[in-house]
Protein backbone atom coordinates (compact mmCIF):
# COMPACT_ATOMS: atom_id res chain seq x y z
CA UNK A 1 0.00 0.00 0.00
CA UNK A 2 1.88 3.77 -1.45
CA UNK A 3 1.90 6.00 1.76
CA UNK A 4 0.76 9.18 1.57
CA UNK A 5 2.92 12.23 1.70
CA UNK A 6 0.53 14.18 4.15
CA UNK A 7 -0.32 10.95 6.50
CA UNK A 8 -3.49 11.34 8.48
CA UNK A 9 -3.84 11.61 12.21
CA UNK A 10 -5.50 9.01 14.15
CA UNK A 11 -8.78 10.11 15.91
CA UNK A 12 -11.48 9.40 17.02
CA UNK A 13 -14.85 8.56 14.89
CA UNK A 14 -16.52 12.15 15.67
CA UNK A 15 -12.62 13.49 14.58
CA UNK A 16 -11.03 14.07 18.13
CA UNK A 17 -7.24 13.37 17.63
CA UNK A 18 -5.27 10.26 20.08
CA UNK A 19 -2.25 9.52 20.65
CA UNK A 20 -2.31 5.78 20.02
CA UNK A 21 -5.24 3.70 19.04
CA UNK A 22 -3.13 0.26 20.46
CA UNK A 23 -3.41 1.52 24.01
CA UNK A 24 -6.30 2.34 26.63
CA UNK A 25 -6.51 4.60 29.19
CA UNK A 26 -6.25 2.67 32.76
CA UNK A 27 -5.69 2.93 36.24
CA UNK A 28 -2.93 1.01 37.28
CA UNK A 29 -3.09 -1.35 40.32
CA UNK A 30 -1.48 -0.70 43.40
CA UNK A 31 0.12 -3.98 43.71
CA UNK A 32 0.93 -4.40 40.16
CA UNK A 33 -0.41 -7.57 37.62
CA UNK A 34 -3.28 -5.60 36.38
CA UNK A 35 -5.01 -2.42 35.67
CA UNK A 36 -8.57 -0.91 36.14
CA UNK A 37 -10.44 0.46 32.71
CA UNK A 38 -12.20 3.43 32.89
CA UNK A 39 -15.32 4.20 31.12
CA UNK A 40 -14.07 7.75 30.77
CA UNK A 41 -11.60 5.73 27.88
CA UNK A 42 -13.80 7.19 24.75
CA UNK A 43 -11.19 4.88 22.31
CA UNK A 44 -11.91 1.81 24.39
CA UNK A 45 -15.57 2.11 24.59
CA UNK A 46 -15.89 3.17 20.77
CA UNK A 47 -13.72 0.39 19.37
CA UNK A 48 -15.46 -2.45 21.18
CA UNK A 49 -18.66 -1.07 20.66
CA UNK A 50 -18.47 -0.70 16.89
CA UNK A 51 -17.07 -4.28 16.93
CA UNK A 52 -20.15 -5.36 18.14
CA UNK A 53 -22.11 -4.23 15.40
CA UNK A 54 -19.55 -4.40 12.92
CA UNK A 55 -21.58 -7.25 10.94
CA UNK A 56 -24.98 -6.44 9.06
CA UNK A 57 -27.64 -9.18 8.84
CA UNK A 58 -26.08 -12.38 6.34
CA UNK A 59 -28.41 -12.41 2.78
CA UNK A 60 -30.73 -15.36 3.86
CA UNK A 61 -29.47 -16.93 0.77
CA UNK A 62 -27.04 -16.10 -1.85
CA UNK A 63 -24.43 -14.92 0.95
CA UNK A 64 -21.41 -16.23 -0.49
CA UNK A 65 -20.35 -13.62 -3.45
CA UNK A 66 -17.29 -12.19 -5.80
CA UNK A 67 -18.52 -9.31 -7.48
CA UNK A 68 -16.57 -6.41 -9.52
CA UNK A 69 -17.08 -3.21 -10.90
CA UNK A 70 -17.02 -2.51 -15.02
CA UNK A 71 -19.14 -1.28 -18.04
CA UNK A 72 -21.57 -2.08 -20.49
CA UNK A 73 -21.24 -0.91 -24.15
CA UNK A 74 -23.76 -1.10 -26.41
CA UNK A 75 -22.34 -3.19 -29.74
CA UNK A 76 -25.45 -3.34 -31.49
CA UNK A 77 -28.98 -0.79 -32.25
CA UNK A 78 -31.96 -1.39 -30.69
CA UNK A 79 -33.71 1.23 -30.46
CA UNK A 80 -36.31 0.06 -31.88
CA UNK A 81 -37.19 -1.98 -29.49
CA UNK A 82 -36.95 0.00 -26.83
CA UNK A 83 -36.22 3.35 -25.35
CA UNK A 84 -34.24 2.33 -22.56
CA UNK A 85 -31.21 5.08 -22.82
CA UNK A 86 -28.34 2.55 -21.67
CA UNK A 87 -28.97 -0.03 -24.51
CA UNK A 88 -29.21 2.56 -27.56
CA UNK A 89 -26.63 4.44 -29.87
CA UNK A 90 -23.55 1.95 -30.29
CA UNK A 91 -20.52 2.64 -28.63
CA UNK A 92 -22.56 3.92 -25.50
CA UNK A 93 -21.06 2.95 -22.05
CA UNK A 94 -22.62 2.38 -18.83
CA UNK A 95 -20.84 1.56 -15.42
CA UNK A 96 -22.10 -1.58 -13.59
CA UNK A 97 -21.27 -3.29 -10.60
CA UNK A 98 -21.82 -7.37 -11.01
CA UNK A 99 -22.33 -9.77 -8.35
CA UNK A 100 -21.96 -13.43 -8.56
CA UNK A 101 -22.97 -16.01 -5.91
CA UNK A 102 -23.61 -19.65 -4.64
CA UNK A 103 -27.42 -20.13 -2.95
CA UNK A 104 -27.08 -22.25 -0.07
CA UNK A 105 -23.72 -21.58 1.57
CA UNK A 106 -23.31 -18.99 4.11
CA UNK A 107 -20.09 -16.18 4.17
CA UNK A 108 -16.80 -18.21 4.35
CA UNK A 109 -18.24 -21.27 2.73
CA UNK A 110 -16.62 -23.52 0.12
CA UNK A 111 -17.24 -22.03 -3.40
CA UNK A 112 -16.42 -24.68 -5.51
CA UNK A 113 -19.56 -26.60 -4.57
CA UNK A 114 -22.62 -27.93 -6.53
CA UNK A 115 -25.03 -24.92 -6.67
CA UNK A 116 -27.20 -22.42 -8.73
CA UNK A 117 -25.05 -19.10 -9.18
CA UNK A 118 -26.96 -15.81 -8.90
CA UNK A 119 -25.56 -13.65 -11.22
CA UNK A 120 -27.12 -10.08 -10.50
CA UNK A 121 -25.81 -6.75 -12.47
CA UNK A 122 -26.76 -3.16 -11.53
CA UNK A 123 -26.37 -1.10 -14.39
CA UNK A 124 -25.99 2.90 -13.21
CA UNK A 125 -27.98 4.71 -16.15
CA UNK A 126 -28.60 8.50 -16.96
CA UNK A 127 -32.89 7.52 -16.10
CA UNK A 128 -31.60 5.18 -12.59
CA UNK A 129 -30.52 2.23 -12.04
CA UNK A 130 -31.45 -1.20 -13.88
CA UNK A 131 -30.65 -4.42 -11.95
CA UNK A 132 -31.13 -7.81 -13.82
CA UNK A 133 -31.10 -10.23 -10.93
CA UNK A 134 -31.12 -14.07 -12.41
CA UNK A 135 -28.75 -16.95 -12.16
CA UNK A 136 -26.78 -19.15 -13.97
CA UNK A 137 -29.40 -21.68 -15.70
CA UNK A 138 -32.05 -19.99 -17.82
CA UNK A 139 -34.83 -21.64 -15.64
CA UNK A 140 -36.01 -21.88 -11.37
CA UNK A 141 -37.18 -24.54 -9.41
CA UNK A 142 -40.74 -23.51 -8.63
CA UNK A 143 -42.62 -20.83 -10.41
CA UNK A 144 -45.35 -20.23 -7.62
CA UNK A 145 -43.77 -17.45 -5.28
CA UNK A 146 -45.11 -19.04 -1.97
CA UNK A 147 -42.87 -22.25 -2.40
CA UNK A 148 -40.27 -19.66 -2.32
CA UNK A 149 -38.90 -19.72 0.99
CA UNK A 150 -39.70 -23.79 1.22
CA UNK A 151 -37.52 -24.52 -1.75
CA UNK A 152 -34.28 -22.24 -0.36
CA UNK A 153 -35.04 -23.47 3.15
CA UNK A 154 -35.14 -27.16 1.73
CA UNK A 155 -31.85 -26.88 0.17
CA UNK A 156 -29.65 -25.32 3.41
CA UNK A 157 -29.21 -26.77 6.53
CA UNK A 158 -31.14 -29.28 8.90
CA UNK A 159 -33.01 -27.39 11.39
CA UNK A 160 -31.72 -29.86 13.94
CA UNK A 161 -28.52 -31.18 13.26
CA UNK A 162 -27.29 -28.01 11.84
CA UNK A 163 -25.63 -29.76 8.81
CA UNK A 164 -26.05 -30.12 5.15
CA UNK A 165 -29.10 -32.67 4.49
CA UNK A 166 -29.82 -34.50 0.98
CA UNK A 167 -32.69 -35.62 2.44
CA UNK A 168 -34.26 -32.40 2.31
CA UNK A 169 -33.17 -31.27 -0.69
CA UNK A 170 -34.72 -34.53 -2.45
CA UNK A 171 -37.96 -34.24 0.06
CA UNK A 172 -39.06 -31.10 -1.51
CA UNK A 173 -38.48 -31.90 -5.28
CA UNK A 174 -39.94 -35.30 -5.27
CA UNK A 175 -42.66 -33.41 -4.40
CA UNK A 176 -42.89 -30.34 -6.26
CA UNK A 177 -41.46 -31.88 -9.32
CA UNK A 178 -42.32 -28.81 -11.41
CA UNK A 179 -38.59 -27.78 -10.81
CA UNK A 180 -37.25 -31.09 -12.51
CA UNK A 181 -36.11 -29.13 -15.79
CA UNK A 182 -33.65 -27.04 -13.02
CA UNK A 183 -32.33 -30.32 -11.81
CA UNK A 184 -31.43 -31.64 -14.98
CA UNK A 185 -28.98 -28.09 -15.26
CA UNK A 186 -27.75 -28.51 -11.77
CA UNK A 187 -26.90 -31.74 -11.82
CA UNK A 188 -25.11 -31.35 -15.21
CA UNK A 189 -21.22 -30.65 -15.57
CA UNK A 190 -22.40 -26.52 -15.65
CA UNK A 191 -23.49 -27.25 -12.25
CA UNK A 192 -19.84 -26.44 -10.99
CA UNK A 193 -17.89 -23.63 -12.64
CA UNK A 194 -14.51 -23.69 -13.23
CA UNK A 195 -14.37 -20.10 -12.91
CA UNK A 196 -16.90 -17.12 -12.59
CA UNK A 197 -15.29 -15.55 -15.30
CA UNK A 198 -16.86 -18.46 -17.82
CA UNK A 199 -20.62 -18.77 -16.80
CA UNK A 200 -23.85 -17.77 -18.21
CA UNK A 201 -26.21 -15.27 -16.76
CA UNK A 202 -29.89 -15.10 -17.16
CA UNK A 203 -32.60 -12.49 -16.41
CA UNK A 204 -34.63 -15.88 -16.08
CA UNK A 205 -38.18 -13.68 -16.03
CA UNK A 206 -40.08 -12.54 -18.91
CA UNK A 207 -40.17 -9.12 -19.52
CA UNK A 208 -41.46 -6.35 -21.70
CA UNK A 209 -38.99 -4.20 -24.26
CA UNK A 210 -41.05 -0.55 -24.18
CA UNK A 211 -40.92 0.82 -27.98
CA UNK A 212 -41.03 4.96 -28.49
CA UNK A 213 -44.62 4.42 -29.84
CA UNK A 214 -45.50 2.63 -26.82
CA UNK A 215 -45.80 -0.70 -28.24
CA UNK A 216 -43.85 -3.16 -26.53
CA UNK A 217 -42.56 -6.95 -27.22
CA UNK A 218 -41.75 -10.00 -24.60
CA UNK A 219 -38.44 -10.36 -23.82
CA UNK A 220 -35.55 -12.34 -22.03
CA UNK A 221 -31.92 -11.64 -21.40
CA UNK A 222 -29.02 -13.72 -21.78
CA UNK A 223 -25.37 -13.34 -20.69
CA UNK A 224 -22.83 -14.93 -22.31
CA UNK A 225 -19.09 -15.47 -21.47
CA UNK A 226 -16.61 -14.23 -24.50
CA UNK A 227 -13.73 -17.15 -23.21
CA UNK A 228 -17.06 -19.94 -23.41
CA UNK A 229 -18.22 -22.17 -20.63
CA UNK A 230 -15.97 -23.66 -18.46
CA UNK A 231 -16.49 -26.39 -15.78
CA UNK A 232 -14.98 -28.02 -13.32
CA UNK A 233 -15.13 -31.70 -12.34
CA UNK A 234 -16.81 -32.83 -8.81
CA UNK A 235 -12.66 -34.48 -8.20
CA UNK A 236 -11.09 -31.23 -8.43
CA UNK A 237 -14.40 -29.07 -6.51
CA UNK A 238 -13.56 -31.25 -3.92
CA UNK A 239 -10.23 -30.63 -3.62
CA UNK A 240 -10.37 -27.37 -4.25
CA UNK A 241 -12.75 -26.46 -1.25
CA UNK A 242 -10.27 -28.11 0.83
CA UNK A 243 -7.93 -26.33 -0.05
CA UNK A 244 -9.07 -22.73 -0.74
CA UNK A 245 -12.89 -21.98 0.37
CA UNK A 246 -12.09 -18.50 -1.78
CA UNK A 247 -11.29 -20.36 -5.23
CA UNK A 248 -13.20 -18.60 -7.00
CA UNK A 249 -13.19 -14.98 -5.38
CA UNK A 250 -9.36 -15.55 -5.37
CA UNK A 251 -9.62 -16.21 -9.52
CA UNK A 252 -11.65 -13.90 -10.25
CA UNK A 253 -10.00 -10.99 -8.34
CA UNK A 254 -6.45 -11.92 -9.55
CA UNK A 255 -7.86 -12.18 -13.11
CA UNK A 256 -9.40 -8.44 -13.03
CA UNK A 257 -6.33 -7.25 -10.62
CA UNK A 258 -3.40 -8.48 -13.41
CA UNK A 259 -5.52 -7.24 -16.64
CA UNK A 260 -7.22 -10.09 -17.90
CA UNK A 261 -10.60 -8.36 -17.92
CA UNK A 262 -13.68 -11.08 -18.66
CA UNK A 263 -16.22 -10.12 -21.04
CA UNK A 264 -19.61 -11.36 -21.24
CA UNK A 265 -22.11 -10.47 -24.54
CA UNK A 266 -25.57 -9.40 -23.52
CA UNK A 267 -28.40 -10.89 -26.01
CA UNK A 268 -32.31 -10.73 -25.55
CA UNK A 269 -34.46 -13.07 -27.18
CA UNK A 270 -38.11 -11.36 -28.18
CA UNK A 271 -41.33 -12.25 -28.56
CA UNK A 272 -44.37 -10.23 -30.15
CA UNK A 273 -47.41 -10.48 -28.05
CA UNK A 274 -49.76 -12.09 -30.47
CA UNK A 275 -47.62 -14.76 -30.58
CA UNK A 276 -47.08 -15.61 -27.03
CA UNK A 277 -51.13 -15.89 -27.15
CA UNK A 278 -51.33 -18.88 -28.52
CA UNK A 279 -47.57 -20.08 -27.84
CA UNK A 280 -47.68 -23.38 -26.63
CA UNK A 281 -45.25 -22.60 -23.63
CA UNK A 282 -46.77 -20.39 -20.93
CA UNK A 283 -43.92 -17.31 -21.42
CA UNK A 284 -44.57 -16.29 -17.58
CA UNK A 285 -43.38 -19.74 -16.18
CA UNK A 286 -39.56 -19.45 -14.83
CA UNK A 287 -39.26 -23.23 -14.92
CA UNK A 288 -39.56 -23.19 -18.95
CA UNK A 289 -37.29 -21.61 -21.19
CA UNK A 290 -37.79 -19.48 -25.09
CA UNK A 291 -36.84 -22.26 -27.54
CA UNK A 292 -33.63 -20.54 -29.65
CA UNK A 293 -34.97 -21.53 -32.68
CA UNK A 294 -38.43 -20.11 -32.16
CA UNK A 295 -37.08 -16.97 -30.59
CA UNK A 296 -32.31 -15.95 -31.36
CA UNK A 297 -30.42 -14.87 -29.29
CA UNK A 298 -29.95 -10.97 -30.73
CA UNK A 299 -27.16 -9.11 -29.48
CA UNK A 300 -26.95 -5.77 -27.81
CA UNK A 301 -23.57 -5.27 -26.01
CA UNK A 302 -20.71 -6.32 -24.05
CA UNK A 303 -19.91 -6.27 -20.35
CA UNK A 304 -16.46 -5.73 -19.01
CA UNK A 305 -15.16 -6.31 -15.27
CA UNK A 306 -12.28 -3.90 -14.86
CA UNK A 307 -11.91 -3.25 -11.33
CA UNK A 308 -12.03 -4.84 -8.50
CA UNK A 309 -13.73 -3.88 -5.25
CA UNK A 310 -12.25 -0.72 -3.02
CA UNK A 311 -13.30 -2.86 -0.65
CA UNK A 312 -15.80 -5.49 -0.07
CA UNK A 313 -17.69 -4.45 2.71
CA UNK A 314 -18.58 -1.00 1.11
CA UNK A 315 -18.66 -2.27 -2.22
CA UNK A 316 -20.15 -5.70 -2.51
CA UNK A 317 -22.01 -6.29 1.15
CA UNK A 318 -23.98 -3.62 1.01
CA UNK A 319 -24.68 -3.64 -2.16
CA UNK A 320 -28.53 -4.06 -3.34
CA UNK A 321 -30.05 -5.63 -5.46
CA UNK A 322 -33.55 -5.95 -7.09
CA UNK A 323 -35.55 -6.84 -10.31
CA UNK A 324 -37.72 -4.01 -9.05
CA UNK A 325 -35.37 -1.73 -10.13
CA UNK A 326 -35.94 -1.00 -13.89
CA UNK A 327 -35.76 1.80 -16.51
CA UNK A 328 -38.12 3.32 -18.49
CA UNK A 329 -38.18 1.19 -21.85
CA UNK A 330 -37.91 -1.78 -19.20
CA UNK A 331 -41.27 -3.12 -17.72
CA UNK A 332 -42.56 -5.57 -15.58
CA UNK A 333 -44.82 -8.68 -16.82
CA UNK A 334 -47.42 -10.63 -14.70
CA UNK A 335 -45.05 -13.58 -13.85
CA UNK A 336 -46.00 -14.56 -10.77
CA UNK A 337 -41.91 -14.80 -9.26
CA UNK A 338 -41.04 -11.77 -10.56
CA UNK A 339 -43.71 -10.41 -8.82
CA UNK A 340 -43.24 -11.78 -5.69
CA UNK A 341 -39.60 -10.90 -5.80
CA UNK A 342 -39.85 -7.20 -6.66
CA UNK A 343 -41.51 -6.58 -2.86
CA UNK A 344 -39.22 -9.40 -1.16
CA UNK A 345 -35.64 -8.04 -2.70
CA UNK A 346 -35.78 -4.66 -1.38
CA UNK A 347 -37.26 -5.77 1.68
CA UNK A 348 -34.74 -7.91 2.40
CA UNK A 349 -32.02 -4.98 2.06
CA UNK A 350 -34.17 -2.96 4.05
CA UNK A 351 -33.51 -5.18 7.06
CA UNK A 352 -30.31 -5.92 6.22
CA UNK A 353 -29.00 -2.17 5.38
CA UNK A 354 -31.36 0.33 6.72
CA UNK A 355 -34.47 2.27 5.13
CA UNK A 356 -32.27 4.16 3.48
CA UNK A 357 -29.99 1.34 1.83
CA UNK A 358 -30.45 3.26 -1.82
CA UNK A 359 -28.03 6.14 -0.28
CA UNK A 360 -24.85 4.04 0.14
CA UNK A 361 -22.33 4.21 -2.22
CA UNK A 362 -22.54 0.92 -4.07
CA UNK A 363 -26.31 1.69 -4.81
CA UNK A 364 -26.37 5.07 -5.12
CA UNK A 365 -27.88 6.80 -8.60
CA UNK A 366 -25.54 8.34 -11.02
CA UNK A 367 -28.47 9.84 -12.12
CA UNK A 368 -30.25 12.58 -9.89
CA UNK A 369 -33.23 11.05 -7.65
CA UNK A 370 -35.70 13.36 -5.96
CA UNK A 371 -38.23 11.48 -3.52
CA UNK A 372 -38.68 14.14 -1.30
CA UNK A 373 -42.19 11.85 -0.35
CA UNK A 374 -39.83 9.32 0.99
CA UNK A 375 -36.82 10.23 3.76
CA UNK A 376 -35.92 10.90 7.52
CA UNK A 377 -35.20 7.06 9.09
CA UNK A 378 -31.92 6.05 10.36
CA UNK A 379 -28.68 6.69 8.37
CA UNK A 380 -30.00 9.46 6.06
CA UNK A 381 -27.18 11.37 4.45
CA UNK A 382 -28.44 13.45 1.33
CA UNK A 383 -29.73 16.63 2.89
CA UNK A 384 -32.87 14.67 3.98
CA UNK A 385 -34.57 18.04 1.24
CA UNK A 386 -34.44 20.07 3.52
CA UNK A 387 -37.51 22.37 4.30
CA UNK A 388 -39.06 21.11 1.15
CA UNK A 389 -42.65 19.98 1.79
CA UNK A 390 -42.78 15.87 2.60
CA UNK A 391 -46.01 15.54 1.22
CA UNK A 392 -47.77 15.21 -2.36
CA UNK A 393 -49.19 17.73 -4.55
CA UNK A 394 -47.84 20.35 -2.70
CA UNK A 395 -48.18 23.86 -4.41
CA UNK A 396 -44.77 24.11 -3.03
CA UNK A 397 -42.83 21.25 -4.40
CA UNK A 398 -41.77 22.14 -8.38
CA UNK A 399 -41.13 18.94 -10.22
CA UNK A 400 -41.68 17.64 -13.50
CA UNK A 401 -43.70 14.44 -14.30
CA UNK A 402 -41.49 11.12 -15.24
CA UNK A 403 -42.85 8.65 -17.61
CA UNK A 404 -45.85 6.94 -17.56
CA UNK A 405 -45.67 3.22 -16.71
CA UNK A 406 -46.84 0.49 -18.79
CA UNK A 407 -50.21 -1.05 -19.00
CA UNK A 408 -50.75 -4.68 -18.03
CA UNK A 409 -53.16 -4.98 -20.57
CA UNK A 410 -52.53 -8.69 -20.75
CA UNK A 411 -53.81 -9.12 -17.53
CA UNK A 412 -56.94 -11.69 -17.97
CA UNK A 413 -59.35 -10.94 -16.22
CA UNK A 414 -61.37 -13.74 -13.98
CA UNK A 415 -62.16 -15.09 -10.08
CA UNK A 416 -59.68 -14.24 -7.80
CA UNK A 417 -58.82 -17.55 -6.14
CA UNK A 418 -56.23 -20.31 -5.54
CA UNK A 419 -55.11 -20.90 -9.34
CA UNK A 420 -52.39 -24.11 -8.66
CA UNK A 421 -50.90 -24.72 -11.98
CA UNK A 422 -50.64 -28.92 -11.62
CA UNK A 423 -47.66 -30.64 -12.81
CA UNK A 424 -48.08 -32.32 -16.32
CA UNK A 425 -45.87 -33.73 -19.27
CA UNK A 426 -44.99 -30.18 -20.63
CA UNK A 427 -42.84 -30.01 -17.36
CA UNK A 428 -41.08 -32.95 -18.30
CA UNK A 429 -40.55 -31.96 -22.04
CA UNK A 430 -37.72 -29.74 -21.82
CA UNK A 431 -36.16 -31.64 -19.51
CA UNK A 432 -36.18 -34.31 -21.94
CA UNK A 433 -34.79 -32.25 -24.88
CA UNK A 434 -32.00 -31.59 -22.44
CA UNK A 435 -31.61 -35.16 -21.50
CA UNK A 436 -31.24 -35.54 -25.47
CA UNK A 437 -28.43 -32.91 -25.99
CA UNK A 438 -26.69 -34.29 -23.01
CA UNK A 439 -26.58 -37.27 -25.24
CA UNK A 440 -24.56 -35.33 -28.18
CA UNK A 441 -21.96 -34.13 -25.66
CA UNK A 442 -19.31 -37.35 -24.54
CA UNK A 443 -19.77 -38.07 -20.65
CA UNK A 444 -22.36 -36.02 -20.13
CA UNK A 445 -25.32 -38.15 -19.72
CA UNK A 446 -22.89 -40.31 -17.39
CA UNK A 447 -22.07 -37.51 -15.50
CA UNK A 448 -25.15 -36.14 -14.98
CA UNK A 449 -26.48 -39.93 -13.83
CA UNK A 450 -23.11 -39.75 -11.17
CA UNK A 451 -23.94 -36.52 -9.79
CA UNK A 452 -27.39 -37.41 -8.83
CA UNK A 453 -26.76 -41.12 -8.10
CA UNK A 454 -23.99 -39.39 -5.53
CA UNK A 455 -26.75 -36.95 -3.83
CA UNK A 456 -29.21 -39.79 -3.32
CA UNK A 457 -27.08 -42.75 -2.37
CA UNK A 458 -27.67 -42.13 1.78
CA UNK A 459 -31.23 -40.99 1.40
CA UNK A 460 -34.14 -43.07 2.82
CA UNK A 461 -34.96 -45.88 0.26
CA UNK A 462 -38.86 -44.79 -0.27
CA UNK A 463 -36.89 -40.98 -1.28
CA UNK A 464 -34.79 -43.05 -3.83
CA UNK A 465 -37.68 -44.47 -5.53
CA UNK A 466 -39.50 -41.52 -5.70
CA UNK A 467 -36.23 -39.71 -6.90
CA UNK A 468 -35.35 -42.04 -9.63
CA UNK A 469 -39.59 -42.17 -10.80
CA UNK A 470 -39.31 -38.14 -11.16
CA UNK A 471 -35.96 -38.46 -13.20
CA UNK A 472 -38.00 -41.91 -15.36
CA UNK A 473 -40.66 -39.53 -16.68
CA UNK A 474 -37.79 -37.16 -17.93
CA UNK A 475 -36.23 -39.83 -19.69
CA UNK A 476 -36.75 -43.81 -19.28
CA UNK A 477 -32.96 -44.27 -19.71
CA UNK A 478 -32.24 -42.22 -16.45
CA UNK A 479 -34.14 -44.23 -14.21
CA UNK A 480 -32.35 -47.48 -15.30
CA UNK A 481 -29.18 -45.92 -15.28
CA UNK A 482 -29.48 -44.34 -11.69
CA UNK A 483 -31.23 -47.94 -10.38
CA UNK A 484 -27.37 -49.34 -11.73
CA UNK A 485 -25.57 -47.01 -10.28
CA UNK A 486 -27.20 -47.16 -6.91
CA UNK A 487 -26.65 -51.09 -6.94
CA UNK A 488 -23.42 -51.11 -8.00
CA UNK A 489 -22.42 -48.76 -5.40
CA UNK A 490 -24.12 -51.02 -3.22
CA UNK A 491 -26.73 -47.78 -1.70
CA UNK A 492 -29.96 -48.86 -2.61
CA UNK A 493 -31.09 -48.21 1.27
CA UNK A 494 -30.54 -45.83 3.58
CA UNK A 495 -28.66 -45.13 6.46
CA UNK A 496 -29.68 -45.09 10.03
CA UNK A 497 -29.25 -41.17 10.01
CA UNK A 498 -31.34 -40.73 6.71
CA UNK A 499 -34.09 -43.35 8.21
CA UNK A 500 -34.03 -40.92 11.25
CA UNK A 501 -34.13 -38.01 9.07
CA UNK A 502 -37.11 -39.35 7.25
CA UNK A 503 -39.27 -39.90 10.35
CA UNK A 504 -38.69 -36.18 11.48
CA UNK A 505 -40.18 -35.12 8.80
CA UNK A 506 -42.74 -38.06 8.32
CA UNK A 507 -42.69 -38.14 4.76
CA UNK A 508 -45.44 -39.11 2.24
CA UNK A 509 -44.70 -40.32 -1.45
CA UNK A 510 -46.89 -40.47 -4.27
Amino acid sequence: MAHSQNPPVFTLAEGQPIADPSNSTVLPARFGGGSLALLQDTLLIETLAHFNRERIPERVVHARAAAAWGEFEVTHDISHLTTAKFLNGIGKKTKVLQRISTVGGATGSAETVRDVRGFSVKFFTEEGNHDIVGNDIPVFFVRDPVKFPSLNRSHKKNPRSNTADETMFWDFHVNNQEGVHALMHLFGSRGIPASLRNINGFGVHTYKLVAVDGSFKYCKFHFKPIGGVQNMSPEDAAKNAGENADYHTADLFNAIENGYYPVWTLYVQVMEPKVAETYPVNIFDITKTWPHKDFPLLPVGNMTLNKNPHNYFEDVEQAAFSPSNMVPGIAVTPDPMLQARMFAYPDAQRYRLGVNYQQLASNRALSRVYTPYERDGAASFNGNYGGEPNYVRSDFTVANPGQKSIEHDEWAGGKVGIHEIPVSDADFAQATELWNIFGTQPGEQEGFVKNVAGAIQDIPKKLQEGTIAMFSKVHPDIGRKLQAELNSAGKISASAQSQESARSYQVKYV
